[in-house]
């Protein structure tokens, strides 16, 4: 626990404010360890079963997270606390960000003209026109779309299926490595999170059984373009998941396919493989910009039902204005050719950086998306070591849970000759590390 900040309260309430409060102030940060149940208890003279509904009040609402033997810690994105990415530092290129190249994404083109409307729109929160593009999309890789709907957002929409599916404490199978926002969001619900390991393909099949098995309630993934790792599903992979899902009929499959107009390689979801309980959302912002905060989801029934039940009772719908901007630029033909060329720039780019790293005897991956993933035996000195060099990638830290340390480069921007720059000071990081390691 930081050493500045002291806990007090006589009640389980009252301590968990004061937890609460040390997190939302800055007393206490990620990572930090909350004193053991019973030391507290003989600090602030409560029982110890006070405490124990203090720590379970803050871990249903996200903001502390419990790790066994290790003992409660301060979550990484805890929900009280406002957390930003880290500036990056004058003079360094940034490849940390997960970013598209913005030389491939389109201007916004709004509705020039928007005609004010008597009421709301909750009698009619999908415009037909951008319905349709809707399910064109989707259908164009197999999806099922006769039931679709929009979000904010694909994390918006991820956390309120899951919100609507499960009640705190229930387990939620993830990615590991995965998606960092995602490992943040599903703790901040009051959800448990189960990694599943990852390959190149994707989910391991008997990794995911051993996780259904646990009693795990949702599934969260992504058939291609996977955040950090690039891994997609191939038909054979899709097809072993799906056999293993079949056992699990009442378990909600969540694919988030945000990636789905860039990742370059072909779609084999699990959305199209017959499943009871599923969902795939598809965010615009890699391909059509971040400030397009709309995303189109399409999924059986029964989750329909749920995901636009809770959103009539809190948002309502979708701006129109976002939803026009949307349909305009879904329908574009330049737009499309642009969106098409940024594709397959990411695939040289992705396959330069690889390809230059094996020439020095580093191995990393990248089949589809934005960004390669490279194994390293210690992430920190590897950072630091190219921060030295002019630049900035992402610790692999954030993304995992039990998987192996690496580190994620972002080679939207890439172009082949820093591909090659990067990978011989990679390479000197290493070997400067090794030095100073052993090994």
């Amino acid at each position: 626990m930081a050493a500045q900040y002291s806990i007090v309260g006589t009640t389980a309430k009252g301590i968990a404010a004061s937890i609460e409060r040390g997190v939302s102030e800055g007393g206490l940060g990620p990572g930090d360890a909350l004193p053991p149940v019973r030391r507290l208890a003989d600090e602030l003279a409560v029982s110890p079963g006070t405490v124990a509904t203090a720590y379970r009040e803050l871990r249903q609402r996200g903001v502390v997270v419990t790790r066994g033997r290790g003992g409660t810690v301060i979550a990484q994105a805890p929900s009280v606390a406002s957390r930003r990415p880290p500036r990056v530092p004058e003079g360094l290129v940034d490849l940390a960000g997960g970013h598209p190249d913005p030389a491939f994404l389109p201007e916004l083109r709004p509705p020039a003209l928007v005609r004010p409307v008597y009421g709301s729109h909750r009698a009619s929160p999908r415009l037909g026109r951008l319905e349709e593009l809707t399910r064109e999309w989707f259908a164009r890789d197999g999806v099922p779309a006769e039931h679709v709907t929009f979000a904010h957002g694909a994390l918006d929409c991820i956390a309120r299926l899951l919100s609507t599916e499960l009640n705190p404490g229930d387990a939620v199978a993830v990615e590991d490595p995965g998606f960092h926002h995602l490992l943040d969001l599903v703790p901040a619900l009051g959800l448990r999170m189960v990694p599943v390991a990852v390959d190149a393909e994707g989910l391991v099949p008997e990794a995911l059984r051993t996780a259904l098995r646990s009693g795990v309630r949702a599934v969260v993934c992504s058939p291609r373009g996977q955040s950090p790792t690039g891994a997609y599903f191939g038909r054979g992979r899709r097809d072993a998941l799906a056999a293993v899902l079949g056992d699990f009929p009442e378990v909600l499959v969540v694919e988030d396919d945000h990636n789905a107009d860039i990742a370059g390689v072909p779609a084999y979801t699990l959305a199209a493989a017959g499943l009871e309980r599923w969902a795939q959302v598809r965010t615009a912002s890699k391909h059509l910009g971040i400030d397009l905060r709309w995303a189109g989801l399409a999924c059986d029934p029964v989750t329909l039902a749920r995901h636009d039940g809770r959103l009539l009772m809190t948002s309502g719908w979708v701006s129109h204005v976002l939803q026009e901007t949307a349909a305009g630029l879904l329908a574009d033909e330049e737009v499309r050719r642009l969106v098409a060329a940024g594709e397959k720039a990411y695939g040289v780019r992705r396959t330069a950086l690889i390809e230059a790293l094996a020439g020095h005897g580093i191995g990393a991956v990248g089949a589809s998306g934005l960004s390669v993933w490279v194994p390293v035996r210690d992430e920190s000195a590897v950072v630091n070591g190219l921060r030295t060099r002019g630049w900035w990638v992402a610790a692999g830290a954030r993304f995992r849970i039990a998987s192996a340390p690496a580190v994620r480069i972002t080679t939207a921007a890439l172009e082949e000759p820093a591909a090659r720059r990067l990978a011989a000071d990679f390479a000197g990081v290493l070997g400067e590390t090794q030095a100073t390691y052993g090994g």
